[in-house]
């Protein structure tokens, strides 16, 4: 008897600046445990950030904004990475910065929007049936050529299919009997039809021929548990912008030169037009009152704000009161400045008018207990073993110069 120990097969991940946020370290009643998931401190923010997930999780905070406001190095992203890890995977979170919005191909605006659709999420769920198993037999039947001459035409196939539970014959088109030809299935391969769309998949041998050969390039899969016929829900999770791509480049077959020379040479970054979208938009909304979809309004982060100009910011105030509109969180680390692209002076270089719509968190800056506890997490993380002597001599240094010198 042989005894191994296994591999962990968690990957063996890099670590960085933010590796150690696994959450917004809350108790059942949404007060911040002092230190908890990787967050030390800020607690009053991390509490209003509680309040904020909740609302998200019960689709009511859509079309509202947050604004991270604190000096540099007080855990402004990672508040926002928090809340990101609290809201799961399937939320959608899409992080930019304000100066990724400068492009000499696209227009501003055209950048923002494709970030507002990211962070759109639609869950789709589908009904298919689906009819798998082990082939027995394909048997065409043919009949006379009903034009005339001397060939003969198949006018439909029984096929049999068996999984371990029984066995079912099927009566099938001749259109599907071409394509488990093109699919070269043979008695004794497994392969699965889709009952709507009668698209045929051979997934591979059926596990009772392995022994046939000593030596092939065939993959032999075990039977199919359950009943031949089956009935699979099928949800799909896409973002609003994945669908405005698939549709703004058609990927057309095309033979001709021009085609295959655009698909060769990548054009430049196309912009998607506001019909389009709102095309796509009437389709998502048709799917969501028929119940085939639902939307999943989620988060995005914009960083460094006050580096957006006012152009971009009277499109967000538009942007934000669409009725497709994720939740905005917005940081920065400036006081009163002034606004790009104008001499107004305003607060967080951000005009008023969009002041009044977010909601103002602070981040207080760190105290030296809370900075020699962030060094010892960040030790941990990185697997490093750093003596109390050292821990507190980075802690001064943190407090003297600022946390992100000490880590």
């Amino acid at each position: 008897m042989k005894i191994e120990d296994v591999q962990s097969t968690a990957r063996q991940q890099r670590v960085a600046a933010h590796t150690h946020i696994k959450g917004l370290g809350l108790d059942a009643q949404g007060c911040a445990m002092p230190i908890g998931t990787g967050m030390v401190g800020q607690e009053k923010a991390r509490e209003a950030a509680g309040v904020v997930v909740e609302l998200i999780r019960t689709k009511k905070m859509a079309g509202r904004a947050l604004m991270l406001a604190g000096a540099p190095g007080t855990g402004k992203t990672a508040l926002a990475l928090a809340v990101a890890q609290e809201l799961g995977p399937k939320v959608p979170f899409c992080p930019m910065v304000g100066s990724e919005v400068y492009s000499s191909e696209v227009k501003k605006t055209e950048i923002l929007m494709e970030n507002f659709r990211r962070a759109i999420g639609l869950r789709i769920k589908e009904n298919k049936e689906v009819y798998e198993g082990e082939v027995t037999e394909i048997s065409p039947e043919e009949i006379e050529n009903p034009l005339g001459g001397y060939g003969r035409t198949v006018s439909h196939v029984i096929l049999g299919l068996k999984t371990t539970k029984g066995a079912k014959q099927l009566r099938l088109d001749p259109s599907i009997y071409e394509q488990m030809q093109k699919e070269k299935v043979t008695v004794g391969d497994i392969i699965y039809v889709e009952g709507s769309t009668g698209a045929v998949k051979r997934v591979g041998r059926s596990d009772a021929y392995a022994t046939e050969f000593d030596l092939e390039a065939e993959e032999y899969v075990p039977l199919p548990k359950g009943d031949v016929h089956k009935k699979k829900e099928i949800i799909q999770d896409v973002s609003l912008h994945d669908l405005d791509v698939a549709n703004a480049k058609p990927q057309g077959g095309g033979s001709d030169l021009a085609t295959v020379m655009g698909s060769v040479l990548k054009p430049k970054k196309t912009e998607i037009t506001e019909k389009l979208r709102t095309e796509i938009n009437r389709v998502v909304n048709r799917y969501i009152d028929q119940g085939i979809a639902e939307l999943v309004p989620g988060v995005l982060f914009v960083d460094e704000v006050h580096m957006l100009d006012i152009e971009c910011f009277t499109y967000l105030n538009r942007a934000l009161e669409s009725s497709l509109a994720p939740i905005v969180i917005f940081a920065t680390n400036r006081g009163v400045c002034t606004i790009r692209g104008t001499e107004v002076v305003s607060p967080h270089g951000v005009p008023v008018d969009l002041l009044d719509r977010m909601l103002i968190l602070r981040t207080l800056p760190y105290s030296l207990e809370e900075i020699v506890q962030i060094m010892s997490i960040r030790a941990e993380t990185e697997s490093l073993s750093i003596e109390d002597e050292a821990l507190a001599a980075l802690g001064a240094v943190g407090a003297r110069t600022s946390l992100r010198y000490a880590v």
